[in-house]
């Protein structure tokens, strides 16, 4: 797949092709799962091939070329969101707008009902078996939802440190997760 991915970066247009192929149900059926929606799915799927082939010199290949383009996917998705509230926003008084917002603000998010169908209590019980400085950047990061800049205020400690503990962090707790 390296190959492909080098043969795409250098503008091959079977390469890209490929990679289409290649990803096209595994892109499609995420975004079908986060929008349960088929047009919405297929067009972000668009979307995610054309951003990453327009992007795909940016590719660092010490990452899964998969995960790249689910990041790319659930960006696009956030950025879909994101548009319909603001035009749901535009066409209605501003009474009515102040009541959507408070709807819109008390709806969970996609993300938010990932996390509510997962098992919290068991990611909390698995995140208590890292070390406590993993356990510290976990909670600040994805439950207090703190900037890197933030938590590494917090810390007194330099972003660089905090962005390496809290990849490590992650790596320790897919390692603990796949023990399972």
């Amino acid at each position: 797949m390296k190959e492909t991915i080098e043969k795409a970066k250098a503008g091959n247009q079977i390469a890209f092709s490929n990679l289409l192929d290649t990803y096209w149900n595994e892109v499609y059926g995420f975004q079908l799962g986060r929008t349960k929606n088929e047009n919405d799915a297929e067009d972000i799927t668009i979307q995610t091939f054309s951003r990453a082939f327009d992007k795909i010199q940016s590719y660092d290949d010490a990452y899964e070329f998969k995960t790249w383009l689910f990041t790319i996917s659930k960006n696009l998705h956030v950025d879909l969101i994101r548009k319909k509230r603001r035009n749901v926003l535009e066409h209605n008084s501003p009474r009515d707008q102040e009541v959507i917002k408070k709807l819109l603000d008390d709806a969970p998010t996609a993300e938010d009902q990932l996390i509510i169908e997962q098992n919290l209590a068991n990611l909390l019980a698995h995140i208590k078996k890292l070390k406590p400085h993993y356990q510290e950047v976990i909670n600040l990061r994805y439950f207090r939802e703190l900037s890197y800049a933030a938590i590494a205020e917090e810390l007194g400690e330099p972003i660089n440190n905090i962005k390496v503990k809290i990849l490590r962090a992650k790596k320790l707790l897919a390692e603990i997760i796949k023990a399972q």
